[in-house]
């Protein structure tokens, strides 16, 4: 029986249907009706008998499930009442009881919480299996120069190993962002019904324990309208996918010609489909692109839950495809950066010789002045007339003569052997000896940081 009078327009069905993108919840949705039957039996709401019955149901139900033999039926709205409605024609009338003390409203969204948690513990196991490529790739190329830049010029030179860690910092915080989302997804919202709570004296606890959550919510309204453990998850992948888009434009550019920084594995480059000599650094560019699709999500499920009123409304199903495709998305661009990383050939020689530009000393020179005395700005100005000069004349700053320094700095001219030996390449990257600085010493400093890092699976 139903109080409608009329079938549901076609239309309003598939508007209204979810059953094409929340079947994933398939596993989480048996997961939690096995625990809520246990539970139900437990205090008596149902016999053992009638619990047997259930889980046997379930059982049979999962082996359709995942040998993809569940039929679908043209009035499942969701894959929680398609598990129910067959449920039913497994087990008999008893498969009716199983959604006593409970509401589709508190099932979707602890079907979701299990989920969101598992998936960001995923992320987290992804984001480390990046870090420990990275971490070894820095290892490898700990004492490697190579430009830094900014405003995509060469600015300073540094090691490469110092360069990668960059990444791996970020990594460390991103890491550390899905952790709190996994632990925001720990209350469990199951037991809060359709708003009010239930008319049962359940064991709420019980049912957190079995499926892995550290507490209850607290407040039933709260319990079936939140999703902002869902906006926790994304705002980190969100972040994480940014980082991964900074990462892919450095590979792309490094491993085009003008630079010929790197080399891309052939398993994660592609070819024309006119030009044969191409190699075009495809997945590198997807980590770009893929960012903001990303962070898109995040922000469509903020507008979803923006000013939506207490407690639950048929808005909320337009949470999962937002949360399902960024997971997609995530942790396949998180493959994808690991496989690129771990199998990426570097140039030294080509490296070395962009860090060789004497320009990048600029600012070592700048500072040997102010060891001898001269304020910052002004000797930020004596050596931007050094540049100047050596770029009219067309010749390197080492081979300004005596008399050329003493028309810009009589003290420079002056200590002219420790102006030279500043221009030194190795000069350069050794005198950053400062805290978190790309002289070798903190770079290994850096590398064993890392390394415990990785080990207690700590935030940076």
């Amino acid at each position: 029986m139903s109080r409608f009078h009329e079938p549901p327009d076609p239309d309003f069905q598939r508007l209204n249907a979810s059953i094409a993108f929340d079947r994933r919840l398939w596993p989480q949705d048996l997961a939690q009706s096995r625990a809520h039957a246990r539970m139900l039996a437990e205090r008596g709401i149902i016999s053992p008998e009638d619990r047997d019955a259930l889980l046997a149901g379930l059982d049979s139900v999962e082996r359709e499930l995942s040998e993809r033999r569940f039929a679908v039926e043209v009035d499942d709205d969701d894959i929680h009442m398609a598990i129910e409605r067959r449920l039913a024609e497994v087990a008999g009338p008893v498969g009716g009881k199983l959604h006593t003390a409970r509401s589709r409203n508190d099932q979707v969204v602890t079907d979701l919480a299990i989920y969101t948690r598992e998936r960001a513990a995923g992320a987290g196991e992804a984001v480390t299996a990046l870090m420990r490529a990275l971490l070894a790739r820095a290892e490898e190329h700990v004492d490697w120069p190579m430009p830094g830049y900014t405003h995509l010029q060469r600015a300073q030179p540094v090691y490469l190993g110092h360069h990668l860690l960059a990444y791996f910092w970020m990594l460390a915080r991103d890491r550390a962002r899905f952790q709190f989302s996994e632990d925001q997804a720990g209350s469990l919202p199951l037991g809060a019904g359709a708003l009010a709570g239930v008319n049962f004296d359940t064991d709420r606890a019980l049912v957190a324990r079995e499926l892995g959550f550290t507490s209850v919510a607290p407040n039933s309204i709260d319990a079936v309208s939140g999703r902002d453990f869902m906006l926790d998850y994304l705002n980190a992948a969100a972040t994480c996918s940014t980082h991964l888009s900074r990462l892919g434009a450095e590979l792309v550019l490094w491993s085009s010609t003008e630079f010929g920084f790197c080399e891309l594995p052939d398993a994660w480059s592609s070819g024309s489909s006119i030009m044969p000599q191409k190699k075009n650094p495809d997945a590198a560019e997807l980590l770009r692109a893929k960012a903001p699709r990303v962070v898109g999500h995040l922000a469509a499920f903020h507008g979803v839950l923006h000013a939506l009123p207490l407690t639950y409304n048929k808005d909320l199903q337009e949470d999962k495809e937002h949360l399902f495709d960024a997971v997609d998305t995530l942790e396949l661009t998180l493959a994808a950066a690991t496989g690129m990383i771990s199998s990426v050939v570097f140039d030294r020689e080509r490296l070395r010789e962009a860090a060789s530009d004497e320009l990048l000393a600029a600012t070592d020179v700048a500072d040997l002045l102010v060891r001898l005395g001269l304020p910052f700005r002004e000797a930020h100005g004596v050596v931007a007339g050094l540049v100047r000069a050596t770029l009219d004349a067309g010749k390197p700053l080492s081979e300004l003569t005596c008399e050329e320094l003493a028309e810009h700095s009589e003290t420079l001219a002056a200590h002219g052997a420790d102006y030279r030996e500043v221009l030194l390449q190795s000069s350069w990257l050794e005198s950053k000896v400062s805290e978190g600085g790309t002289s070798l010493a903190r770079v290994r400093e850096q590398i064993e940081l890392a390394e415990k890092v990785l080990d207690d699976g700590a935030a940076a």
